[in-house]
C-alpha cells in the first residue's frame, strides 16, 4: 500500500464518520434518538440504530459523489448482513423479534446534502 492510498483511505474513513454524525443528528432532530452507533454483531455491523417509540430503525449510511452512486453501493448481500445483525440486536429488546423494525438508507452526496430512503428492500 502506498502512502497516497493510505492517506486517501483515511480521508474516506473520516468522511464516512462525518456523514454518520450528520445522519445521527438528523434522526435525533426529527425525534428518533440514537440507540447505538457502529453496532457490531456476529452477522455484521450496523452504522446507526435509532429508536422510533418501541420500534427500531437500522440505518446504513453511504457517502458518495452522488445519491445514485451512494444507492448503488448498497448491495443485496450487505442488506442481508444488516438484516441478520438487526435480528441479533432486537433479541435484546423487550419485545424481542416482535419489535417493529425498518432499514433506512441514508445517503450523503459530495455537497453534504442528505437524502434518506426509508424501509429499504431488495
Amino acid at each position: 500500500m502506498t502512502m497516497h492510498s493510505d492517506i486517501a483511505g483515511q480521508v474516506a474513513y473520516r468522511a464516512g464518520l462525518a456523514a454518520e454524525d450528520c445522519v445521527a443528528q438528523d434522526y435525533a432532530r426529527r425525534g428518533y434518538p440514537i440507540a447505538a452507533r457502529r453496532w457490531r454483531g456476529s452477522g455484521g455491523e450496523i452504522d446507526l440504530v435509532a429508536r422510533d417509540g418501541a420500534g427500531l430503525i437500522f440505518v446504513e449510511v453511504k457517502k458518495s459523489r452522488s445519491f445514485d452512486r451512494a444507492a448503488q453501493q448498497l448491495r443485496p448481500a450487505q442488506l442481508r448482513r444488516i438484516q441478520a445483525a438487526a435480528a441479533e440486536f432486537v433479541a435484546g429488546e423487550p419485545n424481542g423479534q416482535l419489535t417493529d423494525v425498518r432499514v433506512d438508507l441514508a445517503m450523503m452526496d459530495r455537497y453534504g446534502d442528505l437524502r434518506i430512503l426509508e424501509n429499504v428492500t431488495m
